[in-house]
């Protein structure tokens, strides 16, 4: 008996529209602040109507390829690993409200990835980079009482430590994991009542990137990520 094949589908009109505009793109080595058609000017050239000219449009500009401007012409975005970033934010909430293992990759993935940068950093650390996060740890120390504030120090510490690097998708990379918990799993990257616990790890790593001690500089991170996942899965089981 002749094996089954998978059923024809249908494309949509503006998944249509949105590939013959990258092909345009590529095609016409269009740079960064070039502008594109009209949607008149798509509509009559490809032959759709106007809901799937916006669609496309809509769907490029959301993975950051294109900007769109009330009353100009859309154009073609300036790279941005941030906004290539951005638009999995959305999915990351669904995965990490409605998938427990996702939250476990997320948060081993997360050590993984931090204990590779502040080993980088008591490496490569320069005295502006070690300025840079001496003052961000300064301001956090501030902020102990201001819950937000206080929070996005924490994500400008870790981003500091990965631009050490000399890497921007490891900064990319660890602004979106922070931000990720921030947003949709707080309590792993913030808990009330731990500013001056938090502060005195921070202190602990910032010392051993200082002193080039990347063994160190390692343990510092990891009993820093560990102890906050512990007080998670502790707030978690009670909370269950």
């Amino acid at each position: 008996m002749a094996q089954m094949s998978e059923p024809i589908k249908r494309r949509k009109l503006s998944d249509e529209v949105q590939e013959r505009l990258l092909e345009l793109i590529r095609t016409q080595n269009l740079k960064p602040g070039a502008p594109l058609p009209s949607e008149r000017e798509l509509m009559a050239e490809y032959q759709v109507g106007r809901p799937a000219i916006r669609e496309a449009m809509q769907n490029l500009h959301r993975i950051g390829l294109i900007q769109i401007r009330h009353g100009e012409r859309p154009r073609v975005s300036k790279p941005s690993l941030e906004a290539m970033v951005e638009p999995m934010a959305l999915s990351m909430h669904h995965l990490l409200t409605h998938s427990s293992s996702t939250m476990d990759n997320l948060k081993e993935a997360r050590l993984l990835f931090e204990l590779q940068m502040v080993r980088i950093a008591a490496e490569r650390r320069t005295d502006e980079e070690l300025v840079n996060l001496e003052t961000i740890l300064e301001e956090q120390a501030n902020l102990r009482h201001d819950s937000e504030g206080f929070l996005r120090h924490d994500g400008l510490f870790h981003s500091g430590i990965a631009a050490i690097s000399g890497n921007p998708l490891f900064v990319s990379i660890s602004s979106a994991m922070f931000d990720w918990l921030a947003e949709f799993h707080v309590e792993l990257v913030r808990k009330p009542g731990y500013e001056q616990l938090t502060l005195d790890e921070h202190r602990l790593i910032l010392d051993m990137i200082v002193s080039g001690d990347r063994d160190g500089a390692e343990q510092a991170m990891k009993d820093h990520l560990t102890r906050a996942n512990t007080l998670y899965h502790q707030e978690h089981a009670r909370t269950s």
